[in-house]
């Protein structure tokens, strides 16, 4: 059975990083009301969360059966590139928080060969960029 592991330490914090620690860099599907108290408009949603995410967030809310997923924001890919390829601080925990609520909602688990959780990764930006990712 795989299980998903924590990637090694990140160099110290650099003073412009010290709010990393509290941000929210992951969110599941079905969280859609937390990402729009962030931001006061749905292109800022699709800047979050990029053009796949927000797309399927979207159809989330208006009940069009979507497989339990999460996205990492667009906000944790740039703080990544900022910091040499490094995560961000929480950002792994996040994605475990969020696989556990995939699995428990399932009922499956990931790299569990019995009954294994299969999941789809897509990268997406704000704006539609075939090849280019």
């Amino acid at each position: 059975m795989v299980t998903p592991t924590k990637p090694a330490a990140s160099s110290p914090r650099k003073r412009s990083e010290k709010d990393d620690a509290d941000k929210r860099w992951v969110y599941q599907f079905n969280e859609i009301d937390q990402v729009e108290k962030l931001v006061d408009s749905w292109d800022k949603v699709r800047s979050l969360l990029g053009g796949k995410g927000s797309g399927l967030f979207d159809m989330t809310r208006s009940g069009v059966p979507v497989p339990p997923g999460l996205t990492v924001t667009t906000e944790a890919c740039n703080a990544y590139l900022a910091r040499g390829n490094k995560f961000p601080d929480n950002m792994w925990d996040q994605v475990l928080v969020a696989l556990k609520g995939i699995e428990d909602k399932t009922g499956k688990k990931f790299g569990d060969p019995k009954n294994p959780l299969l999941v789809s990764v897509r990268s997406g930006a704000k704006f539609s960029m075939p090849g280019m990712m």
